[in-house]
């Protein structure tokens, strides 16, 4: 999943727009790069930060829920398990074992309502963007899959985002 070359053409050129538009919206590429590199700073996992907020110098990401330990373990199991995914829409309940398909049912119903909100430090950079863990999150159909920039930011590294960003349509 975090590799950009063995990405879908159609996943590359959503992470490229999407990316080109969060640089801009932070006040470009470096402020963007900048608070990649301080989210990958932390540790033992940004997720699990109890202040539920990270500063670069330029800009802060802040989410409205704690998350804790086996929920980002839990995450770190699906992506490695689906690391060859190219797709960006990999359904995350294609689990055989019952008891994991479980937990990730518990995890997405936790997960969900979290709301991921950049702005830049100074106001006149952008007006930020914001994102979720999930983009579908449907129970009826048994699916669920993960946000691509979610991944991006918070699993990948930086010279992810820079080869996304890098990327001609």
């Amino acid at each position: 999943m975090c590799n950009f070359n063995n990405q879908s053409p159609e996943t590359q050129e959503l992470l490229h727009l999407f990316m080109q538009k969060a640089a801009k919206e932070l006040g470009g590429v470096n402020f963007l790069l900048s608070l990649i590199e301080a989210i990958r700073s932390k540790k033992p996992h940004p997720l699990m930060i109890k202040e539920t907020k990270i500063a670069s110098n330029n800009s802060i990401i802040k989410w409205n829920k704690v998350i804790f330990k086996d929920k980002v373990d839990l995450l770190e199991y699906i992506l490695v398990a689906h690391k060859d995914a190219q797709e960006k829409d990999f359904n995350i309940l294609e689990e055989p074992n019952s008891k994991k398909k479980k937990n990730i049912i518990n995890m997405v119903k936790t997960l969900s309502p979290i709301e991921f909100v950049t702005t830049p430090q100074n106001p006149n950079d952008g007006n930020g963007f914001s994102f979720g863990v999930f983009d579908t999150v449907d129970f009826e159909n048994d699916t669920v899959k993960l946000n691509p920039i979610f991944v991006a930011i918070f699993f990948c590294s930086p010279e992810f985002t820079k080869k996304a960003l890098k990327h001609t349509i």
